[in-house]
């Protein structure tokens, strides 16, 4: 007996707490049961679709169910689908390390695996840290973020959040951080300019115990995509090279091509950050991995026969080997040219949605790399919920953040396609901002 919808939505509500979610609202707005994916659509159990604008959360970088991906997994899982990376090393995790290094030119010559960005984040906190203590400076402990950065929601990693949504209840747990403006392109080069100050500033009077600055590299995700330039960037490095501290870049959603080159950072033209970070589109949407890159002067920093010295963090599911194969395979997908046809698919898109930049109900059109986003000036009350649920009836599935309707879609992006996405965002806007009037 097949499963029905409303069948599989009560058992979800009953069994699973379901992430980002108010329960007691889930009973109003029950979760979409997806039967399959197929390319950029889902299907529910009732044979309607819905194309996935938002990459299920950020990951799905070439479809669901791709062939490609899917048989390097198969393939792994027929050799060795886990072994445990301490006292033990395996082909993929070593292959997918080189090959990530040596997309920064060997700058970042080590990696260290984890499970999932939050955890990647905790990883490069410790790293820094533990780093400057062996170096001898262990009052280098505290942390800079920017006004409305994401990083994730463990407790290091919230503690350089400025989501209040994520963070508030939590807040009496955390460490504290200092909170630098943020360089929001809306608020043009002064607010640029203003950010670079504040950062100097703080670095002038707190760097003795600053052990590093983490970003966003060009867009902050979770912030409603809000978008900086490259020149930030730079004089950003520019500055944490000044005052001796870390610089860590989080890409964890803006990386894997999402902006136009693989790494963000490659964008400032600037000598590369102390940390990178990945994970979301790494595997292509299908296990979870995350990556902390670092630099010869960070690693050796832990290098003694002192057990204490050493970076001990570590998780059952380190370096799993299918997910290595899975990332190795995307990785292959960018060695055949995954950034021109991407480059193609951004002006697709940038075409299709130019309309939207007259229209008086929104503002701050903007887009990097496939990444495209605006904001709704006067949006109702639970906007985002609305439009998600309106969206729905003209074949997209996605998940505005607050008052910002955002696309990031797989890279399967043709004029068509393009232009059904304009169309079905802008009739889905008619339709949330009639019912509202």
């Amino acid at each position: 007996m097949s499963l029905t919808t409303p069948e599989l939505q009560q058992r979800s509500l009953a069994a699973v707490w379901h992430p980002c979610t108010q329960m007691a609202r889930a009973e109003r707005v029950p979760p979409l049961p997806i039967q399959r994916g197929e390319g950029a659509w889902l299907y529910d159990f009732d044979g309607h679709r819905y194309f996935d604008a938002n990459s299920s959360w950020w990951v799905n970088l070439f479809g669901h169910a791709d062939a490609q991906l899917n048989a390097a997994i198969k393939q792994q899982l027929d050799t060795l689908p886990h072994v445990m990376l301490a006292g033990c090393t395996h082909e993929p995790a070593v292959r997918l390390a080189e090959r990530l290094s040596a997309r920064t030119g060997g700058a970042l010559g080590h990696v260290f695996f984890a499970s999932d960005g939050a955890s990647a984040v905790e990883i490069a906190l410790k790293q820094s840290f533990h780093s400057w203590r062996n170096l001898g400076h262990a009052e280098k402990r505290e942390f800079v973020c920017l006004k409305n950065g994401y990083h994730g929601e463990t407790i290091g990693a919230l503690a350089v959040t400025d989501v209040a949504i994520f963070r508030d209840a939590y807040d009496p747990l955390l460490m504290r951080a200092h909170i630098a403006l943020s360089p929001d392109s809306r608020k043009g080069i002064e607010g640029q300019v203003k950010a670079l100050a504040a950062m100097r500033a703080l670095l002038e009077e707190r760097s003795g115990q600053i052990a590093a600055v983490i970003i966003e590299p060009l867009v902050q995700g979770a912030a409603g995509m809000v978008m900086h330039s490259p020149a930030y960037l730079r004089a950003l490095r520019a500055m944490t090279r000044e005052f001796n501290v870390h610089l860590i870049a989080d890409e964890i959603a803006v990386g894997c091509g999402r902006t136009g080159t693989f790494f963000a950072w490659e964008q400032a033209d600037a000598e590369w950050p102390d940390f990178v970070l990945l994970s979301k589109g790494i595997t292509g949407g299908t296990l979870p991995l995350s990556l902390v890159l670092t630099t010869e002067t960070i690693y050796r920093a832990f290098w003694s026969e002192d057990v204490t010295r050493g970076f001990l963090h570590s998780h059952s599911y380190t370096g799993n080997a299918l997910a290595c194969a899975a990332a190795n395979a995307v990785l292959d997908r960018f060695d055949a040219g995954q950034l021109e046809r991407n480059a193609a698919q951004s002006k697709m898109l940038a075409a299709a949605f130019a309309p939207l930049a007259e229209d008086t109900r929104v503002e701050h059109l903007r887009q990097r790399g496939l990444i495209l986003a605006f904001d709704v000036k006067e949006a109702p009350e639970r906007f985002a919920e609305k439009f998600h649920l309106a969206a729905r009836k003209h074949e997209l599935l996605i998940r505005p953040i607050g008052h910002t309707v955002y696309l990031m879609p797989p890279y399967l992006i043709g004029p068509a396609t393009a232009s059904f996405l304009a169309n079905a965002v802008t009739n889905t806007l008619n339709e949330v901002l009639a019912d509202a009037a």
